[in-house]
């Protein structure tokens, strides 16, 4: 308990590549009563990690697709129905937030127990097209060129180049003896506009007061519909900062560059520091070993859920997309491209 209040992690799982990363800071918060990993994967490894991480760890609670139907993105609304509790606060995590402040769950909590009035509350995160669109507007990044305030922007949100020259700042000038302080700017309000919920926090009793419903796109629903629909405004909180890795039109890039491993690489240094810390790590990373050494024999296994086939519509629709990202990762490097002024 905090305050009173009862904290729920959440993540809409997932990827164990990426949350090897998430898992530690989670389950060695005081402040994270509980951690619900909400099962939305038919990837039969990636099902048998958050199982031993269950097994070992009784704060992860394996919550399961309400409705028994995988279909990427468009299955995670109905977990919602799950965030109900009164005397709860739920703390929602994408699972590629590959590093977080270490004292990011009080300052949250804290934000949004002192901010009531407001629907969703949001920190500050590295690789958001709006929260970029703030630390551009704060002085705290500068770009080449004016980039205005889009959750879909071109270029902040869709670009990989960016996305790759982003991370790197971050990593090379920020992380560095904590130099990600000077990024805060502060109690940030919006309304009636979009943003990529990469991390955000509700009250349980304001989700319970719609039953949990969230009907089609939750980020649409969540952070622009159903506050508009309230006459409320949303809130990032400028003072607290993660680092989300990708979109899936960046991952690509991000991939070729090993930006996963860099943050990899800084964490495993960073957290061999702390025993605890270690502790955690070491056990992941010993779980991850342990599946891709029965890697062959976990991918037999039966996934407890439907799938939804993908049309041929939507097969032509994804090869020209992958397409159309090659060119212009073609076009990023012939041109030298550069969005960053450092």
């Amino acid at each position: 308990m905090y305050r009173n209040y009862k904290v729920v992690c959440n993540t809409a799982a997932g990827r164990r590549r990426y949350m090897q990363y998430l898992l530690p800071p989670i389950l060695a918060s005081d402040v994270v009563d509980r951690y619900d990993i909400w099962i939305n994967t038919v990837d039969a490894c990636d099902i048998e990690f958050f199982k031993l991480i269950a097994q070992k760890y009784p704060k992860v609670n394996l919550v399961w697709q309400p409705d028994g139907i995988v279909n990427g993105i468009s299955s995670i609304n109905a977990f919602y129905k799950t965030c109900v509790e009164e005397d709860a606060i739920y703390v929602k995590m994408d699972d590629d937030v590959v590093w977080m402040e270490p004292d990011f769950f009080e300052k949250m909590v804290a934000f949004r127990i002192d901010n009531p009035d407001y629907f969703l509350v949001s920190t500050l995160v590295t690789n958001n097209a709006f929260c970029t669109y703030i630390l551009q507007i704060a002085g705290k990044l500068k770009l080449k060129k004016y980039m205005n305030a889009r959750s879909n922007h071109s270029i902040l949100w869709k670009s990989g180049g960016f996305a790759v020259e982003l991370h790197d700042w971050f990593l090379r000038t920020q992380l560095p003896e904590q130099k990600y302080k000077n990024l805060y700017c502060g109690k940030r309000p919006i309304a009636m506009n979009r943003f990529s919920i990469n991390s955000i926090l509700w009250f349980g009793k304001a989700m319970k007061a719609f039953g949990g419903i969230v009907p089609g796109d939750d980020e649409e629903y969540l952070s622009c519909i159903k506050p508009a629909e309230l006459g409320l405004a949303n809130c990032i909180n400028g003072d607290a900062i993660i680092s989300h890795f990708a979109f899936h039109s960046q991952r690509e890039y991000l991939d070729r560059e090993n930006i996963l491993e860099k943050y990899g690489d800084f964490l495993h240094k960073e957290w061999s520091k702390e025993p605890e810390m270690k502790q955690i790590d070491d056990t992941i990373q010993t779980i991850l070993q342990d599946i891709e050494n029965r890697k062959a024999e976990i991918t037999q296994y039966p996934v407890p859920y439907k799938t939804v086939p993908i049309s041929t519509k939507k097969r032509w629709k994804l090869r020209y997309k992958k397409l159309i990202k090659t060119l212009r990762r073609w076009d990023y490097k012939l041109n030298n491209k550069k969005y960053i002024v450092e």
